[in-house]
């Protein structure tokens, strides 16, 4: 008797699961489907409603939902991911570096690469009009990513085709004093390198952003590669098997994959 009506308390609490799923997921089609038509009723004025509930959702709505809900289940702490501003899983940190300030804007420098703009509103109007017109911007701005609690310390680049839609791109933090990577390798500098290919929309917010290619560890190569070749000083160190390779998607919604080795690019005796 008592195991029918677990069996029974079972099933209607699944039912009513299940309804109420069904039913959040009709209900959000339908609400959907209502916004867009009644943009039509609106005339010319329709397009700016459609643009303004645009902005709302995608810089308003949606980045405040992803704060509370990544608060909850993402880690506070490392697990080889930068994050988003919006707590989203960001990009995968792939390098590591050892040396000081100097002596790694130095060795970067000397490989080709620019040092990106800080954002604000000049450099974000300027990377628009940039794409727009397929303009070069050799000092474009990256978004910001967290490690440590803070967004990168700076980042480099280089662009291609002269065009700011597609770039190879590198971010950097300094580690904390005293911080050592899992396994008690001590680092001076993280980074995560990534390629762009073109601008697009983000999948999780809908926010305007450039999206990136899937094979990270072609853009880690070519980062360790071009750093190498700028200087022979520079001595690389690569921790196989750092983290498990894996495929995931980046905080933009782009599809990733690594192998999980992680390049430790010493550039100690490079001269500032």
């Amino acid at each position: 008797m008592s195991g029918a009506r677990r069996a029974r308390r079972w099933s209607v609490g699944t039912a009513v699961d299940q309804f109420f799923f069904v039913f959040a997921g009709v209900a959000a089609i339908w609400l959907a489907y209502l916004s867009f038509t009644e943009t039509f009723t609106l005339g010319w004025w329709g397009i700016a409603a459609g643009i303004v509930f645009w902005v709302l959702l995608a810089y308003l709505v949606l980045p405040r939902l992803h704060r509370i809900l990544t608060t909850i289940y993402v880690p506070d702490y490392f697990i080889g991911r930068a994050r988003t501003s919006d707590g989203l899983l960001g990009d995968p940190i792939n390098l590591a570096f050892m040396g000081d300030e100097a002596q790694l804007h130095a060795a970067l420098r000397a490989a080709g690469w620019v040092q990106a703009d800080p954002v604000n509103l000049g450099t974000s109007w300027r990377i628009v009009t940039s794409t727009l017109r397929r303009r070069s911007y050799d000092e474009a701005p990256v978004s910001p990513l967290f490690l440590f609690g803070r967004q990168q310390d700076f980042a480099y680049q280089q662009e291609v085709d002269a065009s700011p839609e597609k770039r190879h791109h590198v971010r950097f933090w300094r580690c904390p004093e005293g911080w050592l990577l899992p396994g008690g390798r001590r680092v001076d500098w993280l980074a995560a390198g990534t390629f762009d290919t073109a601008v697009g929309l983000s999948l999780f917010t809908l926010q305007v952003t450039h999206r990136i290619d899937a094979d990270t560890d072609i853009e880690r190569d070519h980062i360790v590669a071009t750093v190498r070749a700028g200087d022979p000083r520079v001595d690389v160190e690569v921790l196989r098997d750092f983290s498990t390779g894996y495929h995931s998607r980046n905080g933009g919604g782009d599809s990733i994959r690594t192998d999980g080795d992680l390049p430790i690019v010493d550039v100690r005796q490079v001269v500032a």
